[in-house]
């Protein structure tokens, strides 16, 4: 495997990001993987390390990275303060920026291939997920938004008012308790999302709670259901990637 700890520039400064990759049989169909609300830590380089196994170009940035280079939640209230402080103040239009910023960085590495990749985001990052998959359909053909929130609001920006510009496949991974995406915001959205004429997929979790794909997250951690999910990313990127 080659790994490497990155600054990507952006228009807003230097994007640091966790790069991985096979070393043999490349170049690599890229995978954007967007951080969960909690921060960029080892947990989530761990799941990027398995991504790349499976033969991808894993890029993992710190979206927190106009405020603050490093940040990972440590469980205290001042922290988690700190974390909606970081989380509210992106934007679905400065992510998708800071993929476009990954993308022309991996189009210029040799272990990346060109051309269709994925996006996944998780918590925080659905929306995000979401509005990329429209925004840079060009590119996009596979999406993923797992326990993902904020995928429709009132808000001017919300994702799920450009869904009719996904040109590739997009699923939703929702457990089946989630006080950040409720049922009734996932069932307004399945409606929404019927009347377009997209790929798209929502699927529930029985028995799960939000954040039950993180293995350092206690007894929210739910490791069979967990296995389905990285089963149905696979299988999202098989298809079309």
């Amino acid at each position: 495997m080659i790994e490497t700890h990155t600054d990507i520039e952006t228009s807003d400064g230097a994007m640091n990001t966790f790069i991985v990759c096979p070393d043999e049989q490349g170049p690599h169909p890229i995978v954007l993987f967007l951080m969960d609300a909690p921060g960029k830590r080892e947990e989530l380089h761990d799941m990027a390390r398995r991504i790349a196994t499976a033969g991808y170009y894993v890029m993992l940035p710190n979206l927190y990275y106009r405020r603050v280079r490093e940040f990972v939640i440590d469980g205290t209230p001042n922290s988690r303060e700190v974390m909606f402080g970081h989380m509210n103040s992106l934007s679905n239009a400065m992510v998708v920026d800071d993929c476009r910023a990954l993308l022309s960085h991996a189009d210029c590495d040799q272990h990346a291939r060109p051309g269709y990749c994925a996006v996944i985001g998780y918590c925080m990052s659905g929306s995000f997920v979401f509005a990329a998959a429209a925004q840079l359909s060009a590119r996009v053909r596979a999406s993923a938004s797992i326990h993902g929130v904020r995928l429709m609001t009132d808000a001017a920006d919300s994702p799920h008012l450009t869904a009719d510009q996904i040109q590739g496949e997009i699923y939703f991974g929702c457990a089946e308790t989630d006080d950040w995406a409720p049922p009734a915001m996932i069932a307004a959205l399945d409606a929404h999302l019927a009347t377009k004429s997209i790929n798209y997929r929502i699927e529930w979790y029985p028995g799960t709670h939000h954040g039950f794909v993180f293995p350092q997250r206690g007894d929210i951690y739910a490791k069979p259901t967990a296995e389905r999910h990285w089963e149905r990313l696979f299988s999202l990127f098989k298809r079309n990637l």
